[in-house]
């Protein structure tokens, strides 16, 4: 299993600034900052709208960890939903990971995702491309081809009773 089965903002938030200060990938000047939200949803308030909020919904390769009895399992399946907006010279990005319930459990609990450093990599450079289309005004050259090799063909059936993202009507999986 590649990558941790724990939850790890930090490995988001570094992942995050490396983008920004190392690779430049948001290059127009403006401060961005990444946070965490772990109950937010996906429609926006017209209010919301007006101040120039847009989310964008990732599906990811995660690995999962029960918090009731312990089982580890590997899902091609996560939901990550970001929230962002650009005010002045200010960029705020709100992330919320969508857990899984566990097959053995049924519990309702759900375990939060951990992800490999590639994977958040390749989740945060399709959110850049998003913001620099959706902020800047530049080209989305990230949106032609670029499913990861472990997305649609070679993964098990989408379980949408054990996932949390789909329990509240925001699964990604659905649109595949």
């Amino acid at each position: 299993m590649k990558g941790s089965a724990e939850w790890l903002p930090s490995l988001w938030k570094e992942t995050f600034e490396e983008l920004l200060d190392d690779d430049n990938e948001l290059d127009h000047g403006d401060q961005w900052t990444l946070n965490f939200s772990y109950t937010q949803g996906d429609t926006l308030t017209t209010e919301e709208r007006k101040r120039g909020w847009k989310t964008f919904c990732h599906c990811a390769f995660g690995n999962l960890k029960c918090p009731s009895c312990s089982k580890v399992w590997s899902s091609a399946k996560v939901t990550v939903l970001f929230r962002y907006r650009l005010r002045g010279e200010r960029g705020v990005v709100i992330m919320r990971p969508f857990g899984q319930a566990c097959r053995s459990c049924h519990d309702d609990t759900y375990a939060r995702p951990g992800f490999s450093e590639e994977e958040v990599e390749r989740a945060l450079l399709k959110l850049c491309a998003k913001i620099r289309k959706n902020c800047y005004g530049e080209t989305d050259d990230n949106d032609v081809g670029g499913e990861p090799p472990h997305s649609k063909n070679n993964s098990k059936p989408h379980e949408s009773d054990l996932c949390e993202a789909c329990s509240q009507g925001i699964c990604r999986v659905k649109e595949e």
